[in-house]
């Protein structure tokens, strides 16, 4: 029945939308979804994906048209603002950091153009389309300024003298140099964030939301973690387990036929780099071997 059936909107083309697919695949769906359709059906799990404007993410969950929502910081927070500006109840709940989508909402001034810090903002024109979160920052510093209020193009507007600075997003800031522009400080850090209703749901749906939110755990736990096993002299542990990276205590295993010997297995949660394997050897480790880790669950 459609009712007792998860619906999990996403942002229908963009940075997040590859990981967002990306990290529902790696906890186990399987949709199935036709060209340029809006919706997928989960074939393997009661959730159906959403694929909508991210700016609409927020207002979906909030109006409990979804369940859940995949978003941006950025965008949850400059809505979360608007409704508390309009003096409207936030109906919906952050339930997860995500490991994805990193980027930051920054102030940006053109080439050759005097930065002192914000005390420089007051009396400018600032273009942006997150003027709420800019309005905040403002707010917070006692500042005056202009917010000029765009639906895109923001780095083109102090060239054509719509605004003497902006702020907008940043990622590799590739953009804000072909426009001639200089990042000078950063409003927000924002990233990948899940959302869900507060409102009650059917003991089914809650349990599968449960389900899912242990999934994501186990998939980001294992992001950068691999295991490791290798052959060491028993003298060598101490020296072995300071060397392994951010890893728990490790399993020794005696090695049959070498009572000197042992062998360690290891779940490193940190990157494990050519110098930690060539510090392990140094340290007595032989017959090293580092895999990948697929899932895991605490």
């Amino acid at each position: 029945m459609d009712e007792l059936r998860l619906k999990l909107a996403i942002q229908k083309s963009g940075r997040l939308t590859d990981p967002s697919l990306d990290l529902l695949a790696r906890c186990g769906l399987k949709i199935s979804r036709g060209k340029d359709q809006l919706m997928a059906y989960g074939e393997n799990m009661p959730l159906d994906v959403l694929f909508v404007r991210d700016d609409d993410i927020p207002d979906l969950v909030q109006e409990d048209v979804c369940d859940l929502g995949l978003v941006g910081l950025n965008v949850l927070e400059e809505k979360r603002l608007e409704l508390a500006a309009r003096g409207h109840p936030v109906r919906f709940q952050q339930v997860r950091k995500l490991d994805f989508g990193r980027c930051r909402l920054s102030l940006a001034v053109p080439q050759g153009t005097s930065f002192s810090g914000a005390e420089s903002l007051r009396g400018r024109r600032i273009a942006t389309t997150y003027p709420f979160l800019l309005e905040n920052y403002l707010r917070e510093r006692d500042i005056e300024a202009e917010i000029v209020t765009l639906s895109g193009a923001v780095e083109i507007a102090p060239r054509l003298g719509r605004a003497d600075l902006i702020c907008d997003l940043v990622s590799t800031g590739s953009t804000l140099q072909a426009n001639h522009l200089r990042e000078v400080e950063t409003v927000l850090e924002s990233h990948a964030v899940l959302i869900r209703t507060p409102l009650a749901l059917a003991p089914l749906k809650d349990e599968w939301v449960e389900r899912l939110l242990m999934r994501i755990d186990g998939v980001q736990q294992v992001r950068e973690s691999k295991y490791i096993m290798l052959h060491a002299p028993r003298d060598a542990l101490p020296q072995i387990r300071k060397l392994l990276p951010g890893s728990e205590s490790p399993t020794i295993i005696p090695l049959e036929g070498f009572p000197d010997k042992v062998a360690v297995h290891a779940v490193c949660r940190e990157n494990v780099f050519w110098e930690t394997l060539e510090s392990l050897k140094k340290a007595g480790a032989s017959a090293l071997l580092v895999l990948p880790v697929e899932k895991m669950l605490a």
